[in-house]
């Protein structure tokens, strides 16, 4: 089975993945590029045996990473604990494969292409990616497979932190999605959950509208990322949520570094 291993901002996904492309497991760990490949297999060995699998049964290792200080100890991990030389993607023998059609190749990061590659290979058409993460961001992918370019704005999680950092009587609140669809709270708690909710629902909308003018043809919008669900019972601009689509980007390059594509 394979290993991928998505290294965001604030989580590292680790899953497993059969040769059918399935997801067999998934776990998740705080980011912390401080963590040593010895912690990491401590805690992996536990969790591969409370879901019935062993070591032996990885046989490779891909990651794909925003945070470089992190790379290092995961790649340790792989050479020590399941015996094999991690891939990774976007570096030397795992390229892309997908066109990089913006002024700054180098500067984007693993987790937009790794989504574009896997929305291309799931979707046909034009295709928006919104991804909810640290950063919540939108990815455009045109027909071909191409990635266009994308906007980057603060993650609802980013946007709470900077909210109740600078107001010093606005307490801490879970983000949730409202039971109503009423906007005009009557108390302090309620006008924040409407003010971070409702206010990324109208930046949603707003921003895929105008992203959709520019494109000018019809648009697959796709959701993923840890909050996509959050937002779904509440707008309809998503046609698809796909959670785990870093994660099938990761198999897809796997395969494609397999067969020699």
């Amino acid at each position: 089975m394979l290993l991928a291993v998505d290294a965001g901002n604030t989580n590292v996904v680790f899953a497993l993945v059969a040769e059918d492309g399935s997801i067999a497991a998934r776990w998740r760990i705080a980011t912390d590029p401080r963590r040593t490949a010895d912690e990491y297999a401590v805690w992996l060995h536990q969790l591969l045996q409370l879901e019935g699998y062993a070591r032996e049964d990885v046989s490779g290792v891909i990651i794909g990473t925003v945070v470089p200080r992190a790379l290092h100890n995961l790649q340790v991990l792989a050479s020590k604990y399941f015996r094999t030389e991690a891939l990774v993607a976007g570096q030397g023998t795992v390229p892309w494969g997908i066109r990089l059609d913006v002024d700054e190749p180098q500067n984007v990061g693993a987790d937009r292409a790794l989504n574009a590659i896997a929305a291309h290979a799931r979707h046909a058409g034009d295709l928006v990616v919104i991804d909810f993460g640290t950063a919540t961001t939108f990815d455009v992918v045109d027909y071909d497979g191409a990635y266009k370019g994308g906007i980057i704005a603060p993650g609802i999680n980013l946007s709470l932190d900077a909210l109740v950092a600078a107001a010093a009587k606005l307490p801490r609140i879970a983000i949730e999605a409202p039971e109503d669809p009423t906007v005009i709270g009557r108390t302090t708690a309620s006008q924040m959950l409407s003010g971070i909710y409702w206010g990324y629902v109208a930046m949603i909308e707003g921003l895929l509208a105008r992203v959709k003018a520019e494109i000018g043809r019809p648009v697959t919008t796709i959701a993923t990322g840890g909050l996509a669900t959050l937002f779904q019972q509440h707008t309809r601009v998503f046609d698809a949520i796909e959670p785990d689509l870093t994660i099938q980007g990761l198999a897809l390059l796997h395969q494609r570094r397999q067969q020699g594509l």
